[in-house]
């Protein structure tokens, strides 16, 4: 699994690291760290993330499932 999260979305709630910090975290001005960037998730925080992604009250974050041949990749 992968994750974006969109740069014109986040407003800065704080909800996902709150709720997945295993995943998520926050930069110095309380929006996520990895704002516009592809993000790896190990399979064992896939719910976490899937947890922080449902609390995000802009729905800034997407969620990318990978197939068994790009985990392999991976």
């Amino acid at each position: 699994m992968k994750y974006v999260v969109d740069e014109a979305l986040c407003a800065g709630h704080g909800l996902c690291y709150s709720l997945a910090p295993e995943v998520y975290g926050a930069d110095e001005d309380g929006f996520n760290k990895n704002l516009g960037c592809e993000t790896d998730v190990p399979p064992e925080f896939e719910d976490a993330a899937r947890r922080g992604a449902r609390a995000c009250p802009e729905s800034a974050i997407r969620l990318f499932e990978l197939s068994t041949t790009d985990r392999g990749r991976a």
